[in-house]
């Protein structure tokens, strides 16, 4: 996919008022200078929601979201990137660089679209005329509304009713093979993959047809559901069935149930539960975390209670951990012995249903009872085992209340903060406070990174590089420096277009943090701190490098070449302590 230019980008964000963008969805109210609200990405009572017009830019201090007007219709309107950027150019009046729209729109790819479209209207057609089909389907407790919403059809048995339907000439032939409709065998001969089965299309986000699921009718012949392969449209460790109809029923997805099966989210549907999604024959990954929690803060895991159940809730919980920010949830519901959402629905219906859900495990209580399972606290050396066990996990989670929730149960678990001479305490309370100027003041580095995250246009005061402070070894100088370039280069116009420049790094949530401190005075007074800044960082650069030159002069000599240097830093030195 083409890459936006980031001097588009800037201007983009240059034109859009991000005041106007969010106020647009969430109710905003003035505070001084900024803009507040009740946080739209996680419940609270006492506004944490900040909107910045100077640096447009949005943080909540309870939850961590943050980002620019692309970021917040990212999360909030769960739209793509291009997607957000292509919204905030038509209200500015903007257009989109050709190449980069032209690539969004998948030119290369738009036959496939077209070709999957086409099979998912051969395959309803196909379930219009097959009693034995429709019957099947009746049969599993299915209501024609819920077989239209998800556009179930039906493949024809025999080797080429497809092909023959579709693959009118060669050029046809090789779209449907690279849509993954068709299979080769051994000797050369192609032939329709999918054979007398109910076929589930499967939709991206944008509501495009771009893979099939299919259940054979009888279980006579193959494997009982059968997916597309992995093609340039379908990767099933990114998708989940039934999310597009989800985002179609709900404006705010309240929380997302994830089972097993095509069925059980069809089921689920019928009975009037209309969150449900389901992986697409294969274990939860990371990719599907982040797409769950994107989508609802939210998100039940719903699986068999047998062994095979619970190893796949534990595939689940590694893949939710990493990404359980402050304001998520996971719970973890498993169904009796021999039930599953389909059979369980059947039984009890949606208050059935619902009562289970209500007796969902907590992610919490699940991960601590899994790694307890043969762990017997009664001893000091089982303790220690559950201590080693869940360590490694708990780091991967991020910093947060869940975080120190989380170690505080270990510890009372273990009795590891007693044996310390700690008693298990709550965690400090985390007030949704802004940081301010004087705690930045701990770090130089910090300040002059904080200064000019919010005034990019400071970089001109540095003068262009080589930097003197550049080879100062000390922490974040060398992200200073490459911060100045980047603002010399690219003429960022505010916090929100910088940021963006930085999208995705490691240092980027320390840096978002940065973007919100608070400092006195106006525009002149923050000039002047930030060219003593670097006056600061260059005379210790020099103080550094005096030192190991005469460190090199006691130990070996100095060459002629090093002697000028430690002659001219000294020198300087000098000149500096005499104008002051």
């Amino acid at each position: 996919m083409a890459r936006i230019p980031d001097a588009f980008i800037d201007d983009l964000l240059a034109r859009t008022d991000i005041v106007e963008v969010i106020g647009a969805r969430v109710p905003l109210r003035r505070a001084g200078r900024e803009y507040q609200a009740r946080c739209p990405f996680h419940d609270e009572r006492t506004p944490s929601f900040t909107v910045s017009p100077g640096k447009q830019f949005y943080h909540c201090f309870g939850c961590g979201a943050h980002g620019s007007a692309i970021g917040f219709l990212m999360a909030y309107d769960r739209m793509e990137f291009l997607d957000a950027v292509e919204e905030l150019a038509r209200r500015a009046g903007m257009e989109v660089p050709q190449e980069t729209r032209q690539r969004h729109q998948h030119a290369d790819l738009a036959p496939l679209f077209e070709v999957l479209e086409r099979a998912a209207d051969f395959f309803r057609e196909r379930l219009g005329e097959s009693p034995r089909a429709r019957q099947y389907l009746q049969r599993r407790g299915l209501d024609p509304a819920t077989v239209e919403r998800f556009g179930l059809g039906y493949a024809p048995p025999g080797w080429d009713a497809l092909r023959s339907a579709l693959g009118t000439d060669a050029r046809r032939l090789a779209l449907l093979e690279r849509a993954g409709l068709l299979s080769r065998n051994d000797a050369g001969r192609v032939y329709d993959r999918f054979r007398d089965r109910v076929m589930f299309p499967i939709h991206d986000r944008r509501g495009r047809v771009i893979a099939f699921g299919g259940r054979v009718l009888s279980g006579e012949e193959g494997p009982k559901y059968l997916n597309s392969p992995e093609t340039p449209l379908f990767h099933k460790g990114r998708e989940l069935y039934g999310l597009w109809q989800v985002r179609q029923a709900h404006s705010r997805i309240p929380r997302l149930i994830v089972v097993e099966g095509y069925m059980d989210v069809l089921a689920l549907f019928r009975y009037g539960i209309d969150t449900a999604v389901a992986t697409l024959g294969t274990a939860t990954s990371a990719d599907h975390a982040e797409l769950l929690f994107r989508n609802a803060a939210d998100v039940y895991f719903c699986f068999d209670g047998d062994r095979a159940g619970r190893s796949a809730a534990w595939k689940a919980a590694e893949a939710v951990l990493p990404r359980m920010r402050d304001g998520r949830q996971a719970f973890f519901l498993f169904l009796p012995e021999g039930e599953d959402p389909d059979s369980l629905l059947q039984k009890q219906g949606a208050e059935g249903f619902q009562r289970q859900l209500e007796r969902s495990v907590p992610l919490s209580d699940f991960f601590f009872a899994e790694l307890g399972q043969d762990v017997d606290l009664a001893t000091l050396d089982g303790k220690a085992r559950l201590a080693e066990r869940c360590r490694p996990w708990l780091e991967r989670i991020p910093e947060g209340a869940f975080r120190d929730l989380m170690e505080l149960r270990l510890g009372e678990l273990t009795g590891l903060d007693r044996a310390r001479g700690q008693p298990p305490a709550p965690p400090a309370p985390r007030p949704h406070r802004r940081p301010t100027a004087a705690g930045a003041r701990r770090s130089l580095v910090r300040t002059l990174v904080a200064l000019l995250l919010q005034r990019p246009q400071l970089a001109l005061e540095a003068g262009p590089p080589p930097w003197a402070f550049s080879r100062l070894r000390q922490p974040g100088v060398p992200l200073l420096g490459e911060l100045l370039e980047l603002c010399q280069r690219q003429r960022p116009p505010n916090t929100a277009a910088l940021l963006e420049h930085l999208a995705g790094r490691e240092e980027t949530p320390a840096l978002h943090k940065l973007a919100l401190v608070e400092f006195p005075g106006d525009e002149s007074a923050w000039q002047k701190e930030f060219r003593g800044g670097l006056l600061q960082l260059e005379r210790q650069a020099r103080t550094q490098r005096i030192a190991e030159l005469q460190a090199l002069q006691r130990e070996r000599g100095l060459d002629a070449a090093e002697k000028d240097e430690l002659r001219a830093l000294l020198r300087g030195t000098h000149d500096q302590a005499g104008r002051a």
